[in-house]
């Protein structure tokens, strides 16, 4: 497995690879919303792309993770996600690979923290805390446990407040 930059000429490999790994959320007949949102968030002034990555196996994408520019306040933040793994692929280590490679690139890009929504099983494995425990607060209430937060080395106890996802999770 080699993980390396999202480039261009991967969206239609990534773009299936969503459809697949997310067809049984979505309704019967109807595309997967993560398709859409990963198309404008590459169109987006939020999109980061040394914070997209993807997973090859034998030159095929077999996982993916874009990070978009999210906020605590003014202070400038990452949001996680979509990932995923190809359904052949997943519980291989695909998926924690792209995890760490994301939470390493953006340690060293001086992100100061990651957010994501997702499983209170899998993300805390990679270092992810609910929100609330850093002092950040879910955009949506509703999420609660749900919404979980990896700080960094450059993150200082007082960026707390509010965290808001790039324009296009709004539309989402």
């Amino acid at each position: 497995m080699y993980i390396r930059r999202e480039c261009p000429s991967d969206r239609d490999a990534v773009y299936s690879l969503l459809g697949a790994a997310f067809a049984d959320q979505a309704p019967p007949g109807e595309t997967p919303f993560e398709i859409e949102l990963t198309r404008q968030l590459f169109a987006s002034d939020e999109y980061l792309p040394k914070l997209s990555l993807v997973a090859e196996i034998d030159g095929e994408v077999a996982g993916f993770v874009i990070g978009t520019r999210g906020w605590v306040g003014e202070v400038e933040a990452v949001g996680l996600g979509p990932l995923a793994v190809a359904p052949e692929n997943q519980r291989s280590g695909v998926g924690s690979a792209l995890m760490h490679a994301i939470i390493g690139a953006a340690d060293a890009l001086d992100v100061p923290l990651l957010a994501l929504l997702g499983s209170t099983e899998y993300y805390p494995r990679f270092g992810f805390v609910t929100s609330t425990k850093v002092g950040i607060e879910s955009p949506e209430a509703e999420w609660g446990a749900h919404f979980q937060i990896r700080t960094l080395a450059a993150h200082t106890a007082d960026q707390v407040g509010t965290f808001k996802y790039a324009a296009p999770f709004d539309a989402a």
